[in-house]
């Protein structure tokens, strides 16, 4: 048996996997929540109840979905152009770090010049995070895969040294986290009262931008042809090289405004703890949304709604809300199966 590519899939080919991996998902929680001693309708209900049962819920999921859509952008962008950025924990932390740098006191701007300057910042220091990577990767041929990851690794000690050391609060009684944003530095809140910012109407704007840099700019065309095959792109005289640089300047500093979206919008001061996994889990939403960035704002949605829902459904069934882990995990294998499926069809020698 070998896989043959697909020429031009149909619409089908194209809709139906991906539409069966989400149904497989939920048919594996189904059978995991059985297992664990609850009724799978009952706990389904009850993640729909604790995401969208109100308006706190609702709220809520907006809320973490935010650094989500922020997140999946910078890896569909990235993938698009097979350039495979595993590092947006890192970008956001760098974007976060920015932030609190500049918000804290440095720049005393009114809140209408401080902001946009904050979240440009935060793009750069993200942008400039994946830019090594991606010189290495253009210049030297070394694995981006690998150079990415391990900025995780190595920016995360760098945050933990800056807040035991020249970022720590000096009133924080001890904690390692950072002094508190000044107030024109703060994203101002949708609803008094809330959580929700202002910062998830930047993720949707970010959004649409991607949208149409991708279907209307040559930026575009360049990061679709790159990503098809480099060495044809290469030869109609794309400049590869260039073309992938920018993709990383873009998709990084996309990362980095979910750590000034954090800081600025929720926080109000940076901590280790700032990011639960945005940034990985933002892989799954770009496979889940399969790299279309008006799909990454639904995928995000998707994600937050299970992972705000799971903690109402853990409190209220006793049921573990690691569920939530498996169904995205379970989410992403199906999905890369389904993408498989949907362009390579299996061939008997």
């Amino acid at each position: 048996m070998r896989l043959e590519p697909i020429v031009a899939p149909s619409w089908q080919r194209r809709l139906i996997p991906p539409a069966a991996a989400i149904l497989a998902t939920f048919v594996i929680a189904a059978l995991l929540a059985q297992i664990a001693g609850g009724n799978p309708f009952s706990i389904f209900g009850l993640i729909l109840s604790g995401a969208l049962g109100s308006k706190f819920a609702i709220l809520e999921t907006l809320n973490r979905a935010t650094p989500l859509i922020f997140t999946g952008l910078a890896v569909a962008v990235a993938f698009r152009a097979k350039l495979w950025n595993i590092g947006a924990e890192a970008q956001l932390y760098a974007g976060a770090v920015v932030t609190v740098v500049l918000g804290t006191g440095a720049l005393a701007l009114p809140a209408p010049l401080l902001l946009p300057l904050l979240a440009l910042a935060a793009m750069v220091a993200g942008a400039g995070l994946l830019l090594g990577p991606a010189l290495l990767k253009t210049r030297l041929g070394v694995d981006e895969v690998v150079t990415t990851l391990l900025f995780n690794f190595i920016f995360l000690l760098f945050v933990s040294y800056l807040l035991e050391g020249p970022l720590k609060d000096p009133m924080g009684m001890g904690w390692p986290k950072s002094p508190r944003l000044d107030p024109e530095a703060r994203l101002p809140r949708v609803v008094d009262g809330l959580r929700l910012h202002w910062g998830f109407a930047l993720a949707l704007i970010s959004a649409v931008a991607i949208w149409l840099i991708n279907t209307r700019t040559t930026l575009g065309y360049e990061m679709r042809a790159v990503g098809q095959n480099a060495e044809a792109a290469q030869f109609a005289g794309i400049p590869v090289t260039k073309v992938i640089l920018k993709t990383a300047l873009l998709s990084g500093g996309l990362a980095g405004l979910a750590g000034y979206s954090e800081v600025a919008g929720l926080k109000g001061a940076l901590t280790l703890d700032l990011s639960p996994g945005f940034g990985y889990t933002g892989i799954v939403v770009a496979m889940l949304a399969l790299l279309h960035p008006i799909g990454v704002v639904f995928a995000a949605l998707f994600v937050a709604t299970i992972f705000v829902g799971a903690d109402s459904m853990s409190r209220a069934a006793g049921v573990p809300s690691y569920l939530a882990d498996i169904m995205l995990a379970s989410a992403l294998l199906l999905m890369v199966l389904a993408i498989l499926l949907s362009k390579f069809r299996l061939r008997r020698d």
